[in-house]
């Protein structure tokens, strides 16, 4: 049996934090600034957790970050 690849775009996404969840980046922060409050701006720039639904399919993509 051939070992698993990586999913490459997944990995560029996604890592993971020391207790071994995923974090993730928000959406909405690469352009349209002018209409977004400095509070939501801040808050976009600050990693996220993958929610619990999600998790079991994106660890099947990133095996081995």
């Amino acid at each position: 049996m051939p070992k698993m690849k990586t999913h490459r775009g997944a990995a560029k996404r996604f890592s993971r934090t020391g207790s071994g969840k995923l974090k993730r980046s928000h959406a909405y922060t690469s352009h349209l600034f002018a209409n977004k409050s400095e509070k939501v701006k801040r808050h976009l720039n600050k990693p996220a957790l993958v929610s619990k639904g999600d998790q079991k399919r994106i660890k099947q993509l990133v095996t081995y970050l």
